[in-house]
């Protein structure tokens, strides 16, 4: 029992620092400027519904999907971190991203997809956390993973939908403060990422 305790709370730890939900508050606020609650929600609940079965999909059959497609897990971090990089840079100079359009018309809904379902939520690192967690494990310790990744995914739902909340809490000049220490973050991320793809590609 012990032992499930542990590898529980490792699994959360991991999955919680990989995604933090808090810190993806600043990008979906970003990505949903000029939305009202409804649509937001909707985003909310599309982009966290596709990351979970986007990262069970990997877990239960991963190495299938990698070996079919002849896909590496390099060339996904240097992709997902060139976006996750550009993100974080046009945070850093207040610009709205490329991905969004003010404006309902023309808003769009595809950023619930890409980049906020992946490669941000479910981007390489959660990805690969999520597959080393499974490999060679019972259905037991299978089914423990899947369950604590459904509880991060519902955390990151409710900051989400409660951003706006968390945001009038903190004013939005201290936001704005934060937004752009939290797109510095997150550019360096991405550009991380893109370094241990490259590293990874030519074994260095």
């Amino acid at each position: 029992m012990q032992d499930i305790w542990e590898y529980s709370l490792t699994v959360f730890m991991a999955f919680f620092a990989i995604m933090n939900p808090i810190a993806n508050i600043p990008i979906f606020v970003k990505l949903t400027e000029g939305q009202d609650e409804k649509k937001k929600k909707e985003i909310a609940k599309t982009s966290n519904i596709v990351a979970f079965l986007i990262v069970l999909a990997f877990i239960l059959i991963g190495q299938y999907i990698f070996k079919i497609f002849g896909l590496t897990i390099p060339a996904f971090k240097v992709f997902g971190g060139i976006l996750i990089f550009f993100i974080g840079f046009d945070m850093l100079q207040s610009k709205k991203t490329n991905v969004h359009v003010e404006g309902d018309a023309s808003f769009d809904d595809g950023i619930a997809i890409s980049p906020l379902a992946i490669p941000i939520l479910a981007g390489p690192g959660t990805i690969v956390t999520a597959m080393n967690f499974v490999v060679k494990a019972s259905i037991l310790y299978l089914g423990i993973t899947v369950f604590i990744f459904a509880l991060i995914v519902l955390m990151t739902y409710y900051a989400f939908i409660y951003s706006s909340y968390i945001v009038r809490f903190v004013g939005d000049k201290k936001f704005v403060i934060v937004g752009k220490i939290m797109g510095l973050i997150i550019g360096v991320l991405g550009a991380n990422m893109l370094i241990q793809g490259i590293k990874l590609a030519f074994n260095i």
